[in-house]
Parts: structure tokens; sequence; C-alpha cells
């Protein structure tokens, strides 16, 4: 099955071009530091919890997937994990980490593996559970096991949550160019921007459009600053601390590039 036309592909190359440069912007309370300030059961933060689990489940799911887990029992124990997550009887030892979800949640998994009662008991809780989305994750797995057989756990994990949070900025961008009827626009800017092979000249899309190519260059200039704007947006809402924004981009990027 081929990509969703939103998909970040995992062959596509994103360099430091795209992503840009990015300066100092204020940080506000975010998905993760909430989760992490929150005291007790405050409702906001077990939305934002709720979130970050619903979002972020692929690269939990194929690192369980690497360890030679089938792919029932892969399900399960990915349900299992989540729904303990979401009790909140797993974040006890979150600030031993960085106050990064994407080392947080690796950590995590790796105990909650290593634990034969959880073990037995995620895969009973598990079943029946709707808080992943199974069949997306049957179509996914399909384009991509061959690709995975060359990776190690660690890396189907980290490459899974960069492509994740690339797909979260492009999904949030074109809604933005669908709630102004641009779709179009921004299915050729999205080519440009990453550089696909099919990507057409500024000249084409002006002809398309009825443009100058002054303006397209203009227009995808500001493409790209408010993608690397709501990219910035998304790896805030996955660190608890704004000097961890710059670290995440930075790892973002050689993950992407590996």
């Amino acid at each position: 099955m081929p990509p969703a036309e939103d998909e970040v592909t995992p062959l596509t190359p994103i360099g430091p071009a795209a992503l840009g440069a990015y300066g100092p912007a204020m940080f506000t309370t975010t998905h993760w530091s909430m989760v992490l300030e929150a005291q007790g059961e405050s409702p906001a933060a077990q939305e934002a919890l709720e979130k970050l689990c619903r979002t972020y489940w692929r690269p939990i799911y194929g690192f369980v997937r690497r360890q030679g887990t089938g792919t029932e029992d892969a399900e399960d124990l990915t349900q299992g994990f989540f729904a303990l997550l979401l009790e909140r009887k797993d974040l006890n030892t979150v600030r031993k980490e960085k106050g990064r979800l994407r080392s947080y949640l690796l950590t995590s998994v790796k105990h909650f593996l290593a634990d034969e009662s959880r073990h037995a008991m995620a895969v009973k809780r598990g079943k029946g559970q709707r808080l992943i989305p199974l069949d997306e994750i049957r179509e996914r797995e399909c384009v991509e096991i061959e690709r995975s057989d060359r990776l190690t756990a660690d890396q189907i994990y980290e490459r899974r949550w960069a492509l994740t949070v690339l797909e979260q900025v492009l999904m949030r961008l074109r809604d933005e160019y669908r709630s102004a009827g641009n779709v179009r626009f921004f299915d050729q800017m999205k080519k440009m921007l990453m550089d696909e092979p099919d990507r057409p000249s500024q000249a084409e899309i002006a002809r398309e459009f009825d443009m100058t190519e002054n303006a397209v260059k203009q227009a995808f200039y500001r493409f790209r600053q408010r993608y690397q704007s709501l990219l910035r947006e998304e790896i805030s809402h996955t660190v608890a601390m704004p000097g961890d924004i710059e670290d995440e981009l930075r790892h973002l990027i050689a993950v992407v590039r590996a």
C-alpha cells in the first residue's frame, strides 16, 4: 500500500536547507512538560498524555516487533504498554531521564518487556483495547518490513520517532492550506521542500497557478518558514525544558540522514 499523500516516506532526504536554522523562541507549557509537572490526576495532563500516546505508538510497536515478537503479541504488548502508561503507573521513573519523551518511552518499554509479570499482563490487557490503530499498524508494516530488517530495534525506534514527528508537521501544515482552499498548492510546495524526484520547477508551478516565478519563490520561502516553525513546535511538545529543543532537532536531522 503506498504511503498517504501527506506522509513523509522513510527514504525522503531532508537536509539542513529544508529544516533551516532555528532561532530562539518562547517556550510555553507543552504536552510533555504538562504531563511531568502535573500534580495528581490533572484532566489537562491526562489529555496531553493520551495525545502523545496516540501519536507516538509507531516507534514503540516497531521496537517490540524487532525483538522477534509475533504480530499479534506485539500489538497486544504495545496496547498494554500504553494502557499502563495512561494509568500513570509508569511515570515514577521519568525524572531519571533527560525529560524527553523520546528517551523516556524507549527506556520504559525496555523495562516493560524485561518484566515477565508485566509482559503477561500486557498481552491479556491488550486484547480488545483500541487505544492504538491496529489496522494502520498492519498496513504500514507491509510497506516497511523489508527496510526494517536491516535495522536494529533501537534504530527502528529512533527512525520511526523522527518520521512520526515529520508526519505530524506536514499534516498540520496541510490542514492549514486545506482550510485556505490551497491543497494543490501545498502538494507542489511539499514536493519542492522534500526534494522529491517528481518535484516541479518554479517555472512549472508559476504556469500551473498563473503566478510569476518570483511570487512562487516568495510563497515557497513562506512555506518553508512555516514548516520550520511547526517542526520546532512539534519537537517542543516532546521535551520538558526549552534547552532540549535544539538538541532534539539536531538528533532528528541525524536520524533522518542516517
